[in-house]
């Protein structure tokens, strides 16, 4: 029972990260998939990385690998 009210505690801490990593990933895969144009890498790369790195992956496209529009 101790588990259950320590993640009560930090429920509304947790709630607004996992929005938020939500937003960025989804907002950084509709890039991906919209997009040709990459500064390295290629489109099956920047999918897997923005997917499985959670809230790094999508920082890392934003700021390296997206390319000229």
């Amino acid at each position: 029972m101790n588990e259950i009210s320590q993640l009560k505690e930090y429920l509304p801490f947790l709630i607004p990260v996992v929005i938020l990593e939500l937003a960025l990933a989804i907002t950084a895969l509709v890039h991906v998939l919209k997009h040709p144009n990459y500064k390295f890498g290629n489109k099956i790369l920047w999918i897997i990385v923005v997917l499985f790195v959670q809230i790094i992956g999508p920082v890392v496209y934003f700021l390296f690998g997206r390319g000229d529009e």
